[in-house]
């Protein structure tokens, strides 16, 4: 019997914190970075690290279950096509789009598996914040699902890397690589797709890996149609809708069947990358680039909502990456620009606001009742949630991070552009 599904009562714990879990997905159990595990405060590149294996390149954040860390990855290979004739030296090459497995008390890699080889002369360079490996995998029932958005989605086995399916049936012309990640939810394996050319959600069988429902984005906002953002299911009363923001549009789904059950515009609002959060019966989506508002709805209506059901709208210092992350009554934003505001969750009203870095794309974290940021840069802040700023400690590893935390019991997995490391307190 596994622990793994995401039951409508999960993801309705937004403003609190969860018992320590298998962090099976991008952002914990329930999708919203909480977990009530006591994790270390301090650390640096020795300090409280258990260990630190190298890994290949990839910008997806750490999954754990049953004891074991998947990550996604992507390996150059062969010899480079260049890019410019008359600048030779400038090559991309073809990926190896990989999933590897890692004992997570040890570090060891389990096995290391190939799912899909990337060409590279067909391949769109990706953007400095993103890569080929972006989205988080899914944990669920022994089985670990990967999605390399364009490139296609697969179902592994968790113990041995064996492949039970491998779809690329739903290529699209990506923006700047790939980035939202999929979630399991009931019977589907659920994603969005917001390339250029396609802006749709879609819904797998998670069995056999063919298409269930996939519904179009209709979006006439006049934004560009490029989006990386990850959906959420949430609990409406005695309705379950599945989340899902791209450019200039967020829509509620019916998981079960796609069906749409409403919608609200944000105008231009393109690249949205944070995923959605859902406290105090409100939804706090962010609008994407090129300046990014927050607004908070009210999800309990039906059609196009936006001139009915926008509770509140925040114009400053708005996450353009970053996904937001509410405690109790508070809603906190960390802006691309290093500035953590602290709002009123029910009104949007800032408390206060502090500057803790120059530049962050990860989403922050709540755990054993602090919050954990981390910049670009591998530099963590760790404050203690309340009515002013109050900070706890700063830890410097001096390497490019853009993935986001992820948990093992009261460990701490943080991942940088060259290694995963295991924070804890020894």
């Amino acid at each position: 019997m596994h622990r793994f599904v995401l039951a409508p009562a999960v993801v309705l714990f937004a403003a609190l914190a969860v018992p320590a879990a298998d962090w099976f997905q991008f952002r914990g159990p329930g999708g919203q970075g909480h977990t009530d595990a006591k994790l270390a405060t301090e650390w640096d590149a020795k300090k409280n690290v258990t260990w630190r294996k190298e890994v290949p390149a990839g910008w997806s954040s750490p999954a754990v279950a049953g004891g074991k860390i998947y990550l996604t990855a992507a390996v150059p290979k062969g010899e480079g096509v260049a890019l410019n004739p008359k600048k030779p030296e400038l090559k991309t090459f073809d990926q190896s789009l990989r999933v590897l497995c890692l004992d997570a008390k040890t570090g060891k890699i389990e096995w290391d598996k190939e799912v899909f080889l990337q060409d590279a002369k067909t391949a769109p360079a990706p953007h400095s914040k993103n890569g080929h490996a972006s989205p988080t995998a899914v944990i669920e029932g022994g089985l670990v699902y990967v999605h390399f958005g364009h490139m296609g989605t697969a179902c592994l086995k968790a113990a041995s890397g064996e492949k039970v399916w491998a779809t690329q049936e739903l290529s699209y012309k990506p923006q700047h690589g790939n980035g939202g990640s999929p979630v399991v939810h009931g019977k589907h394996l659920i994603f969005s797709i917001d390339g250029t050319d396609k802006q749709m959600v879609v819904a797998l069988d998670k069995a056999t890996g063919k298409v269930a429902w996939k519904t179009p984005r209709e979006n006439k906002t006049g934004a560009a149609p490029f989006s990386f953002s990850t959906p959420l299911v949430i609990q409406v009363k005695d309705q379950e809708q599945l989340i899902s923001c791209g450019s200039g549009v967020v829509m509620a789904l019916d998981p079960a069947t796609g069906k749409e059950i409403w919608r609200a515009n944000y105008g231009t609002g393109y690249s949205v990358v944070p995923r959605p959060v859902y406290a105090h019966g409100l939804v706090y989506v962010c609008t994407g680039y090129n300046t990014a508002n927050l607004i908070a709805i009210k999800p309990d209506g039906k059609g196009n909502v936006t001139d009915t059901h926008v509770a509140f709208t925040v114009k400053k210092n708005a996450p353009l990456n970053p996904s937001p992350l509410v405690v109790g009554d508070d809603l906190y934003l960390v802006s691309d620009g290093g500035i953590l505001s602290c709002l009123d969750a029910k009104t949007g009203v800032e408390k206060w606001n502090e500057r803790v870095g120059k530049a962050y794309s990860a989403s922050p974290l709540y755990a054993g009742g602090l919050v954990y940021l981390l910049d670009e840069g591998g530099t963590a802040t760790v404050f203690k949630p309340g009515a002013a700023y109050d900070p706890v400690a700063t830890n410097k590893l001096n390497e490019k991070a853009l993935a986001s935390y992820g948990v093992d019991g009261t460990a701490l997995l943080l991942r940088t552009e060259k290694a995963l490391y295991r924070i804890e307190t020894k």
